[in-house]
Parts: C-alpha cells; sequence; structure tokens
C-alpha cells in the first residue's frame, strides 16, 4: 500500500534503483586490460603482485584507497527523507 501520490511499486522501484546503480559501480570498478607499471596518479612503481592480482590496475594501493574513499563520499539518499534534509 502507498502513500500519498506514489504508487503502489513505487518503493520497489527505488529499491530495485538502489541495487542496479550499485551494481554499475561495481562493474566500473573491475578492472580490464593491461596493468600500469606506475602509478597514474602518483607516478609510483605499482608492485608485480598487485598488478597480476588485479588484471588492469592503474593506481598503486595508497591512491586506489584514495580514490574509493572519495567515491564513498559521492552517495546520496535517494529517500530525501525529512530526517536526512533536516541534518
Amino acid at each position: 500500500m502507498a502513500s500519498g501520490w506514489a504508487r503502489d511499486d513505487a518503493v520497489q522501484e527505488q529499491i530495485d534503483s538502489t541495487v542496479e546503480d550499485a551494481v554499475n559501480r561495481a562493474r566500473r570498478a573491475i578492472h580490464h586490460g593491461a596493468s600500469a607499471k606506475y602509478c597514474e596518479e602518483c607516478g609510483d612503481a605499482i608492485p608485480e603482485a598487485r598488478r597480476l592480482a588485479l588484471p588492469g590496475v592503474q593506481y598503486c594501493i595508497q591512491c586506489q584507497a584514495q580514490r574509493d574513499k572519495q567515491q564513498q563520499s559521492t552517495l546520496f539518499n535517494r529517500r530525501g527523507s525529512k530526517d536526512s534534509q533536516l541534518r
């Protein structure tokens, strides 16, 4: 049962959209192609073990961790609940 002007399947659509966004983010994070020998961000050498473990890796561990942290902070609340708007 939906409340207000929302359709009956609005909650499920929101859930599906959130899951789809997460899947798309995960697919973009998958490495492809040849690994770089040097980090694209800082220029430090990328260890061979990392290049073999993650085909297509382009960043050293420190730079990748920083990029991951930045991506996490770009998530947003789709619901836009009153509580989240008041913060």
